[in-house]
């Protein structure tokens, strides 16, 4: 995705497996307009790594802060946030009644990671997701999908 992003926007990025530094994530999360998580989706929510780093990262007084309404003293008001995943699940068990969700979408699946950042002040941008990628992987299709999507989201290039 960041391919399609450069030169349109400032970019930083962290690759959490990679290492960080807190202070420098809590800078990043405090300078940008948006914020991008790529991730995968392990045993129906995020790799250990991942939720380390949230743990260590949305800090207290800096993210969020107490208030007279549980869930309503995120600081990051005005920022948004994208989900950028990958399953193995296919995405038809989404939105049908007779799948493993039961009907349920996406978002709903993840509604967890939403309220996650939701806690934090920061609104959703539409989720994108990769399905089936070790049984059936079709990068062509996903990349064309991708393409599109980042230019509905952020309004830039051209709808193939």
């Amino acid at each position: 995705m960041q391919h399609l992003l450069t030169g349109q926007f400032d970019i930083k990025t962290t690759v959490v497996d990679k290492g960080y530094e807190v202070d420098e994530e809590i800078e990043k999360w405090i300078w940008a307009d948006v914020m991008i998580m790529q991730t995968p989706i392990y045993w129906f929510s995020i790799p250990g790594k991942f939720k380390q780093y949230i743990d260590r990262v949305y800090m207290d007084n800096i993210f969020f802060k107490g208030s007279n309404q549980y869930g309503r003293g995120g600081l990051l008001t005005g920022k948004k946030y994208m989900f950028s995943l990958t399953w193995n699940a296919p995405e038809a068990i989404f939105d049908n009644d007779e799948a493993f969700y039961e009907g349920k979408s996406l978002d709903e699946a993840i509604m967890h990671l939403h309220k996650m950042n939701q806690y934090v002040g920061m609104s959703p941008l539409p989720t994108y997701s990769i399905h089936d990628v070790v049984k059936h992987p079709n990068i062509d299709h996903y990349k064309h999908k991708l393409e599109n999507h980042v230019a509905e989201v952020f309004g830039i290039g051209e709808h193939q």
